[in-house]
């Protein structure tokens, strides 16, 4: 990932849950996906002053070692955001809260990066997971619709 992309990433990220005033102590997801934003957003946290750490999880536990499926800064009780780089239908968002709920910790609300509009927003809302989409597919269409006009490739 571009390193400038990070540093923007980090910034809007951490202004969203800033915004709807959640406190989490860690951010993550499912990798890889999931992990630059949660390591962008992380960054850009110490940065403020107000530390909230990452971590990655696995689609599957390792079958060596302690086989665990949340890798990274999340022990038992933390208060974690979900985040997603591209929301489809929801899925992996919804594994990624029962893993953080299996580790017996909080979710208190998704972050989605681009939401594809294909009815996976409404599916994690139905779970009672509060949803942050920072774009749309529709936007980002636009967004390149408008570059093309105007001689942007």
């Amino acid at each position: 990932m571009h390193a400038q992309g990070l540093v923007l990433l980090g910034r809007v990220g951490l202004d969203a849950i800033t915004r709807v005033g959640w406190a989490p102590d860690t951010v993550g997801g499912l990798t890889m996906g999931a992990d630059p934003i949660a390591y962008a957003i992380a960054a850009e946290s110490w940065r403020s002053g107000s530390p909230i750490h990452a971590f990655s999880l696995r689609k599957r536990g390792k079958r060596h070692g302690r086989g665990r499926l949340i890798e990274g800064c999340f022990e038992p009780g933390a208060r974690a955001v979900i985040v997603e780089d591209v929301i489809t239908t929801g899925g992996s968002v919804l594994r990624a809260c029962e893993a953080v709920h299996a580790e017996r910790g909080e979710v208190l609300g998704v972050i989605g990066l681009v939401d594809r509009e294909e009815g996976g927003k409404e599916r994690i809302m139905a779970a009672g997971m509060s949803t942050i989409v920072l774009s749309t597919a529709t936007e980002l269409k636009q967004i390149a619709a408008g570059g093309a006009a105007a001689g942007v490739a």
